[in-house]
């Protein structure tokens, strides 16, 4: 499946050739009329195409979006992201319908580690806790003592005893970005990565710099070029103080209030749409134009429009999967501050 690039997603109104502008304003009337019969509302990552992010009800990263579904009050989500965020959203409410309009769209990093090769991991660190990222799935949640995401990754770790050891999975990136700021040397880390932000590599990141080198760099922990980033400032190549490794939730924020008028984004090409609206004054630039999540693209306003009139797909958790992965995430959500953008 070939997932949009950033030109196509910056087509007026509609990310699909297929829809008008007129179509696209009929079916976003549609959808909200919709989610107000079912009791639904609508949760939209910051990865999904313009037009799902501009229907939803709240748009934002995984802490915004995980807070949010644990206390929403309709009785029904449809969670526009990937598998696991649906997932987490079941877990932390058990009692209500939630809904992904595409079963199938899944995470590459979320599979680079198992229930299985976690509970291996363990037994062969007995005492330490392990910190996994929200991008897994509930059985490894289950196994979990407490979950983070790139908003809290540092506050999750630092909340740890310094003299605890930490396993920390499955992204390799985030790892080494929390070893890093915190400089312990008791964090072992997994060596899963997103197939998106590890390809958005050091080479283009310093092309692009120079090329721009009036721009600040928004760069997401995740990506494989988070490291050359702050080589670039500490070798003097770009001034420090223009590098910013920032969650997406931050991100936005970091548009609001910033004062330059051209940013460089190392992430998923999806995030240009919540930047723009949040600075529209700035000329955000990709670092990789064809940074797209296939999976991410796998929600289409169609899959959107029928998971509400058919009330499909239905995420189920097992009970006691859930019942164990829940107070991991619970934890999650009580650390660090909220993700936000666009909500």
């Amino acid at each position: 499946m070939t997932a949009p690039t950033l030109d196509t997603l910056r087509r007026p109104g509609s990310a699909h050739p297929s829809m008008t502008l007129e179509e696209t304003a009929q079916w976003a009337r549609r959808v909200r009329a919709l989610a107000e019969k079912r009791n639904a509302v609508i949760l939209a990552h910051n990865y999904q195409v313009p037009e799902i992010q501009d229907v939803a009800h709240h748009v934002g990263d995984s802490l915004a979006l995980s807070r949010i579904a644990a206390t929403a009050p309709q009785s029904t989500i449809v969670f526009c992201g990937v598998h696991f965020m649906a997932e987490t959203a079941k877990i932390l409410s058990p009692e209500k319908t939630v809904l992904i309009p595409d079963a199938r769209a899944g995470c590459s990093l979320a599979d680079s580690l198992t229930a299985e090769e976690l509970r291996t991991w363990k037994a062969q660190n007995p005492g330490a806790v392990v910190v996994s990222y929200v991008n897994t799935t509930a059985e490894v949640k289950a196994l979990t003592d407490i979950c983070c995401t790139s908003s809290n990754a540092v506050d999750v770790v630092a909340s740890i005893p310094a003299d605890t050891p930490v396993l920390f999975g499955p992204d390799q990136f985030l790892g080494a970005h929390v070893r890093r700021i915190l400089g312990r040397d008791n964090i072992s880390v997994w060596g899963g990565e997103c197939h998106v932000h590890a390809g958005i590599n050091g080479a283009q990141l310093a092309t692009k710099a120079r090329e721009n080198p009036d721009a600040d760099l928004y760069i997401h922990p995740e990506c494989g070029c988070a490291t050359s980033a702050l080589y670039l400032a500490g070798a003097g190549a770009v001034p420090a103080d223009r590098v910013k490794i920032l969650s997406t939730g931050e991100m936005v924020t970091a548009a609001k209030r910033g004062s330059s008028r051209t940013v460089l984004v190392a992430t998923e090409i999806g995030m240009l749409h919540q930047l723009r609206r949040a600075a529209p004054g700035v000329d955000f630039r990709a670092v990789n134009e064809r940074a797209s999540c296939r999976y991410m693209k796998m929600i289409t306003p169609g899959k959107l429009l029928t998971s509400l009139e058919e009330l499909r797909d239905e995420v189920v958790v097992d009970p006691e999967i859930a019942r164990r992965a829940r107070g991991a995430v619970e934890r999650m959500i009580a650390i660090g501050t909220s993700g936000g953008g666009g909500e």
